[in-house]
């Protein structure tokens, strides 16, 4: 039986945003008339290459091989983790190349085939050099002590994912989920010249800015949210208290970072102002309280916190900065490495609301 690691749900994750990166703009599919066995009768070297192309086709499948490595290091099946993380990565990577057959601003070719695949292997190799030099034990020792054993998988997954999430440029700092903006737009552009355009809700008023006061409330609970969670998931008091304090401490060193990606280095701090730091304090104080408490005032705290916060959010506009902000984002190279943190930055609230509502309404287990 397979161990419950979140070396599973991350490599799923992962393989997501291989997808996004292979595969984005998702735009302009057409049938070019060619057979997916193509790709493996090219000719070595392709036409066009560079040192960009072999070296992100060869780093963007390490994490998956290590994943899948790890994966299988922690169900008792070392022995197997590089070969399964060359088989299912090698299987991706076709499955990628195929796909992008019917993309003419993509050019799939059998060398990024093999560079993937060796990034796998790679990535597989060191989990498995991992697990013989005692690493992947001396982590399901700490994971133990501070997470328990039973059921927390998906909590963990969801905790380790959050900083990457915040790396995407958010409306706000902290302020993940504002996916009904965009949403809208596409609704609206779906259904442009149908009858059922009329039934669209108004999209929010641009230019309205954010109330000071309402800006701290948002950046508290973006700050509260993840620190709840670590309650949920982990029961020594004094851990929530030092987990909170290091989650807030990250939140500050991704914002930092993804500022300075967006805007160049000179501008990492320019998302700080007094909202934002009345903000943080109050969460962070908030989350150091809350931790004295048992981990269902925690949960339900979370919930109510998190609902509000996404309805708040989701009725903001963007505004010019963030729009091109986002542009920025979208057409560079960064989409090759984080387009997985737009999709988690608009996910990663809900899947949190699925995962306490679920831990919060569960049977507890008879002893």
């Amino acid at each position: 039986m397979l161990h419950r690691s979140s070396a599973w749900p991350l490599a799923l994750l992962y393989a997501v945003l291989i997808a996004f990166a292979s595969l984005f703009p998702f735009s302009g599919w057409r049938d070019q008339e060619l057979s997916w066995w193509a790709i493996l009768t090219q000719p070595l070297p392709p036409q066009y290459w560079t040192g960009f192309d072999v070296g992100s086709n060869v780093a963007g499948y390490v994490p998956l091989g290590f994943l899948l490595g790890l994966g299988m290091v922690r169900a008792g099946a070392a022995h197997r983790a590089i070969a399964l993380a060359w088989l299912l990565g090698t299987l991706w990577s076709l499955t990628m190349e195929s796909v992008q057959l019917y993309l003419p601003r993509r050019v799939p070719s059998n060398l990024d085939l093999c560079l993937n695949s060796a990034g796998a292997v790679l990535g597989g190799a060191l989990a498995w050099l991992l697990h013989r030099l005692g690493g992947v034990q001396r982590w399901e020792t700490f994971r133990e002590r501070w997470f328990g054993s039973a059921g927390q998988s998906g909590g963990v997954a969801l905790l380790l994912l959050w900083p990457w999430a915040l790396l995407f440029p958010a409306v706000l700092p902290l302020g993940l989920g504002q996916i009904w903006p965009r949403l809208l737009q596409q609704l609206q552009d779906w259904l442009t010249g149908t009858p059922f355009a009329a039934w669209l809700p108004a999209a929010p008023t641009p230019g309205v800015t954010l109330a000071p006061l309402s800006a701290l409330f948002y950046v508290a609970i973006g700050l509260l949210v993840p620190c709840l969670l670590g309650h949920v998931l982990v029961a020594h008091i004094g851990r929530r208290m030092v987990l909170s304090v290091l989650l807030a401490l990250v939140a500050v060193a991704v914002s930092a970072l993804s500022t300075a990606l967006g805007y160049g280095p000179a501008q990492a701090w320019a998302w700080v102002s007094l909202p934002v730091t009345l903000g943080g304090a109050l969460g962070l104080g908030a989350a150091l309280g809350l931790a004295l408490l048992r981990w269902q005032w925690s949960a339900v705290v979370l919930l109510l916190g998190l609902m509000l916060q996404l309805h708040g959010l989701n009725h903001m506009p963007p505004s010019p900065y963030f729009a091109q902000t986002l542009q920025t984002w979208e057409q560079g190279r960064f989409v090759q490495f984080y387009g997985l943190g737009q999709w988690l930055g608009w996910l990663w609230p809900y899947a949190t609301l699925v995962y306490v509502a679920a831990r919060l309404t569960r049977r507890p287990q008879a002893s």
